[in-house]
């Protein structure tokens, strides 16, 4: 890549910042310098061991504070890649992205799209640049709960499907449980599982705007990562640049309004596989996609008394096989797996449903998992309030069920309260209308049959920002920079000149 020096040997320090404002207290924070040098160290996963190769990607650790009130308390690091702009002469400054979950590694997103901005209109004006949030991937102490075998065991298990009495005390026996460990296992314990929210996570955007360099920031988010754009503008509305959120969450919906939606949103989309898997021959659910949902069911119920053997002491469980399933309705990319894993079932085979099922919950070969879904838990626990009253917990199921009855396992609902009702600190947030006067125009994208994060909330979403809609017309969750021309287009052109697609945009 011209203009871009290569992972060197050594780290190189780099004194940029402090750039905008800076909060008082925290001056050594703003204006610290980042030692970049070679990925590989930060790497977690298969995955990030695997991409961080990429040429041209440097690495660095960020220093915040654990806690914002008290700055000079203990402090934690905040894993950074970046792939520098190619055209150096006329770079604007950094994109700053992160792919969602919440759970999910920036650094990876980033090195994952870095080959394919690189010697674009993004990759030349921008330092593309992904973290990883606070309890993280490579960002250190990451919230640690459950071990790999311990998370395989947790699979394995269908009490969440026992609505009787007895079923709901052990679920709730194993939440209490994941709860502690939590608290047990993760660096700092009940004081870092505290400050792991989006609220102290937009802080640390802050600081890494000001190291990079940045006036102000400008933002990519996926999914979640939407939550943390929205954020950042109500916390820092002066500091904002330009905001490209795709795959939006609905800022004033509360959980289990929220919940539902997506379930909805996969309803939606399992009936987009069944229609197209009428049309193959060898369709697991058959040629009618009316009846996909009841062959569906037929297929995957069973495995809730008896799971199906994989291979190396593991079985596919109720659980994991829609748990794969669901995997496979975030792409088409992924239905002809999804239709050879149903096939598969039916001769009581279940490799291609526990590879989708390991995908998701990023279950490596050697049997380590990612720490994405403790993160996710982690962060959602004090991002949003419990949701305490058995009777809304059934009553949501319920509507769940409805929305999306192919996930409808047809047993009684469960009253069991979740991991959140156990958790040893309080949430920081809670749903709301955000207070964005002053931010600059802003760029929503919604899918039309995004299953994880339902069109219409990127809609309500663009709605309260005050911003501008473009509409992709597709089955899948998120789009830009996955290869649709008008959608990169209109993203690359806000981003760069803050060019808004023309109202009402659709592609």
């Amino acid at each position: 890549m011209t203009g871009l020096a290569a992972c060197t040997s050594e780290p190189a320090s780099e004194p940029t910042g402090p750039a905008g404002p800076v909060p008082a207290g925290l001056e050594r924070y703003y204006g610290q310098s980042l030692d970049w040098g070679p990925c590989q160290p930060y790497a977690k996963s298969e995955r990030a061991r695997s991409t961080f190769q990429g040429e041209g990607l440097e690495c660095a650790r960020l220093t915040v504070p654990l806690d914002y009130t008290k700055p000079q308390g203990t402090t934690i690091t905040i894993g950074v890649l970046r792939q520098r702009a190619t055209d150096a002469g006329d770079r604007i400054g950094s994109l700053v992205l992160n792919p969602g979950g919440p759970g999910a590694s920036g650094m990876e997103a980033a090195a994952v799209f870095a080959p394919g901005v690189a010697n674009r209109p993004l990759g030349e004006r921008f330092d593309l640049v992904g973290f990883d949030p606070r309890g993280i991937g490579a960002s250190e102490p990451t919230v640690q709960c459950l071990t790999g075998p311990e998370r395989d065991t947790e699979r394995a298990e269908d009490i969440e499907v026992d609505g009787t009495p007895s079923g709901v005390r052990a679920q709730e026996a194993e939440q209490r449980d994941f709860a502690q460990k939590c608290a047990q296992r993760t660096e700092y314990g009940n004081n870092m599982l505290a400050h792991v929210g989006t609220r102290d996570v937009v802080k640390d955007i802050d600081v890494l705007r000001s190291v990079l360099g940045d006036q102000k920031l400008t933002y990519l988010g996926y999914s979640y990562g939407t939550r943390i754009g929205y954020t950042y503008a109500e916390t820092f509305p002066g500091n904002v640049r330009a905001l490209l959120l795709d795959g939006a969450l609905d800022p004033e919906q509360d959980l289990v309004d929220s919940t539902v939606a997506q379930g909805a949103g996969f309803g939606k989309a399992f009936g987009e596989f069944a229609s197209w898997c009428a049309q193959q021959q060898d369709c697991a659910l058959g040629t009618n996609p009316a009846d996909a949902t009841r062959a569906y069911q037929d297929l995957t119920r069973p495995l809730i008394d008896d799971p199906v053997q994989v291979g190396d002491g593991r079985r596919l469980s109720y659980q994991d096989a829609t748990t794969g399933t669901i995997q496979a309705l975030y792409t088409s990319q992924l239905w002809s797996q999804l239709n050879s894993g149903l096939n598969e079932l039916k001769q009581q085979r279940g490799t291609a449903l526990m590879a989708l099922a390991d995908m998701y919950n990023e279950r490596g070969t050697d049997g380590r998992y990612a720490t994405t879904q403790d993160a996710f838990v982690a962060v959602r626990c004090v991002d949003d309030p419990r949701v305490t009253d058995r009777n809304e917990i059934i009553e949501a199921q319920r509507r769940y069920a409805q929305v999306a009855p192919f996930l409808d396992p047809g047993t009684p609902p469960s009253s069991a309260r979740d991991a959140c009702n156990f958790w040893p600190v309080p949430n920081t947030s809670e749903p709301g209308q955000p207070d964005v006067q002053g931010v600059p125009p802003t760029l929503v994208i919604s899918t039309t049959n995004d299953p994880a994060t339902p069109y219409q909330a990127g809609v309500n979403l663009a709605k309260a920002l005050h911003g501008r809609l473009l509409t992709f017309e597709g089955t899948q969750h998120t789009v830009f920079l996955q290869g649709n021309e008008c959608v990169d287009t209109a993203g690359t052109d806000y981003l760069v000149d803050g060019t808004l697609p023309a109202d009402g945009t659709r592609c």
